[in-house]
């Protein structure tokens, strides 16, 4: 049987039991909520870094691109300038070679008048006072034709008493002689010159030979000793 003096703390104890039950549903719910909220946002970050890597390999993608390409620009940079230097020496041996083939063309034709002055100084023997001035004034012409030819580098040949050589000389004339060596130059009949250290004009020269009568007379005795 209930006592009905405790009815109403009975009914103060339900009550406070409904609200503790209340309570504990309002808090789990609200920790479902939180934990949801939490979910929600752990999704995102994944979301988000995800992105992140993806944007982060595409930019490594394009910055390895552009090394490439920069790397590919340097190349061809110096090619470029390795053929740019090829072209300017190229250039310049061209240049250099047209204009000692213009010298060389130029100075051939003026050889003719040097040796007119030699023939003349060699030819021409002054009786007076009048003509040895004239004479003088010549030669005066001749050894500034001359010194301007040494200056641009032209040098005349020695090749008397030398051996003869093709590449220097022309043998025109072959004269029989005891005084020299066979192939020994004997005489230069027309100048050869030199423009630096190359032939301009080969020397015109006559060559010594081996006289015939030393080969006869050798014979001779050669043919005395046998009998």
């Amino acid at each position: 049987m209930i006592d009905l003096e405790s009815l109403p703390e009975l009914e103060e104890q339900t009550a406070d039991s409904k609200s503790v039950s209340a309570n504990l549903e309002g808090a789990n719910g609200e920790e479902q909520a939180n934990q949801a909220v939490a979910d929600a946002a752990g999704d995102g970050q994944l979301e988000t870094l995800s992105s992140l890597r993806q944007e982060n390999e595409a930019l490594k993608a394009h910055l390895e691109d552009l090394n490439q390409q920069g790397e590919a620009l340097k190349i061809q940079s110096m090619r470029i300038a390795a053929d740019f230097d090829n072209f300017r020496k190229r250039t310049s041996k061209e240049k250099e070679d047209l204009e000692q083939q213009i010298k060389r063309v130029t100075l051939s034709e003026l050889l003719p008048v040097v040796d007119n002055f030699e023939r003349a100084r060699s030819q021409i023997k002054p009786q007076n006072d009048g003509e040895m001035g004239i004479h003088k004034s010549y030669q005066g012409v001749y050894k500034q034709l001359v010194d301007c030819l040494k200056r641009i580098g032209v040098s005349a040949m020695r090749p008397e008493g030398k051996e003869f050589d093709p590449n220097l000389h022309e043998a025109v004339m072959r004269e029989p002689t005891n005084e020299y060596a066979e192939g020994v130059v004997i005489e230069q009949l027309v100048r050869g010159y030199f423009l630096g250290d190359r032939v301009l004009r080969h020397a015109m020269v006559k060559v010594a030979s081996v006289p015939e009568s030393s080969g006869e007379e050798s014979g001779e005795s050669q043919s005395t000793s046998s009998e």
